[in-house]
């Protein structure tokens, strides 16, 4: 478990890294002066019909990875090893496929969105690159993961993407990017600069080799593999569509579209503050996962599943009790466009279902990694079959940009809830415990001091001063109700670095 710890650590660091270059990046893109909401709205339809592309162009290759590398690695020697050749070269298969889908049903999308969304329609094609890019640096990901070296590819996603997206936003600025048109076309390859200096990485470390020679372990647990991919990919990419769609419906269907599209972006990008520990942690988990797994050590399954949780747990509570007592206040002291103020209720549902998302731990990364993996396929079925019709009637017909957020609070309670049954049921595995109610009674009572405290104060100061007391409020109830069993390491750790205290690493 140390090992995990150390690794989950470092990496949401760089992942709180990433966001805080996010956070900024979005100012930019939105305070006064910058860009347009329709512009910046386009920005996040780029990054949700990307993820639309890479879910259908990996064609399971990210699970075949995640399931079968232990095989490959106890069995060949890496010379040998054809398994990231093979991945690499289904997707990039699957993704020609992406791209005649495109091509064919590029009348029905300006169809859809030439009267809402005209911009999406005009630079449609700019959205491939981002997709190719995407997909081959997710599939790299995955196999950097088993190698254990997720904290370089967090680096990589979190990171050298938004600084990517920085700089270009800075010489818009400038005016050495003369026009948003130049701008997006450009930030239309920003993934596959990234997938490229992860591919040149692994190559240079010497850390993969490619060979397309079928390999015995290939042979042995093709049926398997067949299985596997047909059932995980067609799960993962329902999972996948359900997480994007509000977005793509919201430029769809509602007058001015993109515009909203970018205040329903901003409610996405602050609540995904919430979720910044969560990459560090699942990719820090997956390799252990499998490894346990195959071992079939049900104790070490156990330890994950149940720190995974109350730690994400944790981190989420608090965050969004931050972020909620200073949204409308930050609007205003950071002279966002005010447009961006309706964009406060929108995180409220978005964080909710975030917080129900972290709390239930790494359940998906549990199921996806053992036999009963099927299971994903169904519960993303039923994920799907409610998110699509939720979200378009609730953003049609009833609550406008706020529809998609409320549909997909209620749809990600049910899918967790039917998750959390089926591995009590099947492995007698669940994640809560007392400290979890715990959690949740210390944010909001924290919130509420401060909220009440503080209600009648405006500017930067007062956010500062709620902000700094709900967190010495809320990480000392933390260690006071000793809510997580990695606090106190963590602790000591810190201490040693800083020369504080001596002594082993525990």
């Amino acid at each position: 478990m140390s090992e995990i710890r150390k690794q989950s650590i470092i990496s949401s660091m760089v992942v709180y890294v990433g966001f805080a270059i996010g956070f900024f990046n979005t100012w930019l893109f939105t305070r006064e002066g910058g860009f347009t909401q329709a512009e910046y709205g386009l920005t996040g339809i780029f990054m949700a019909v990307a993820n639309i592309m890479y879910s259908v162009a990996n064609l399971g290759m990210a699970a075949y990875i995640y399931k079968f590398y232990p095989y490959y690695n106890d069995n060949l020697p890496k010379k040998k090893n054809d398994q990231l050749s093979w991945a690499l070269l289904f997707s990039l298969l699957g993704f020609c496929l992406v791209i005649i889908a495109g091509i064919f049903f590029k009348d029905l999308v300006v169809r859809k969105y030439g009267t809402n969304s005209p911009d999406l329609v005009r630079y449609y094609y700019y959205i491939f690159p981002f997709g190719l890019g995407l997909t081959l640096f997710s599939i790299l990901e995955a196999y950097g993961w088993q190698l254990k070296k997720s904290v370089f590819t967090n680096y990589l996603r979190e990171i050298q993407f938004r600084i990517f997206t920085t700089i270009l936003i800075v010489l818009s600025f400038t005016g050495f990017i003369a026009s948003f048109d130049l701008f997006i076309k450009i930030y239309s390859f920003t993934f596959l600069a990234v997938a490229f200096i992860l591919f040149v990485y692994l190559i240079y470390s010497k850390q993969i080799a490619f060979s397309f020679s079928v390999s015995t372990v290939s042979r042995k647990f093709f049926k398997k593999i067949l299985t596997l991919i047909s059932f995980v990919y067609g799960g993962s990419l329902v999972f996948t569509v359900s997480m994007v769609i509000d977005t793509i419906i919201i430029a769809a269907v509602l007058p001015n579209g993109l515009a909203l599209a970018g205040i329903y972006t901003l409610a996405q990008n602050m609540a995904s503050l919430i979720q910044a520990p969560q990459r560090g942690i699942v990719s820090s988990s997956v390799g252990a996962l499998s490894r346990a797994w195959k071992d079939k050590d049900m104790a070490k399954i156990n330890r994950i599943y149940h720190s995974s949780s109350i730690n994400q747990l944790i981190f989420s509570v608090g965050m969004f009790a931050l972020i909620w007592l200073n949204f409308s206040d930050g609007v205003f002291t950071f002279r966002l466009q005010p447009g961006y103020i309706d964009a406060r209720w929108v995180f409220f549902y978005i964080g909710l279902m975030r917080i129900i998302d972290m709390g239930t731990g790494v359940s998906s990364q549990i199921i996806g990694t053992s036999t009963k993996w099927r299971f994903d396929f169904v519960t993303g079925m039923i994920l799907l079959s409610l998110t699509l019709p939720l979200n378009y009637i609730f953003t049609k017909y009833y609550f406008g940009v706020l529809g998609p957020a409320i549909a997909n609070l209620i749809t990600f309670t049910i899918y967790n809830a039917i998750r959390y049954w089926f591995l009590i049921k099947r492995f007698n595995l669940q994640p809560f415990t007392t400290k979890t109610w715990y959690t949740i009674l210390l944010g909001a009572g924290c919130f509420y001091v401060c909220f009440l405290l503080f209600d009648g104060y405006r500017g930067f100061a007062a956010m500062c001063i709620r902000s700094i007391l709900f967190m010495i409020l809320y990480i000392g109830g933390s260690a006071l109700l000793k809510l997580s069993p990695d606090l106190k390491p963590v602790w000591l750790v810190l201490l040693k670095r800083l020369g504080i205290k001596k002594g082993d690493q525990p």
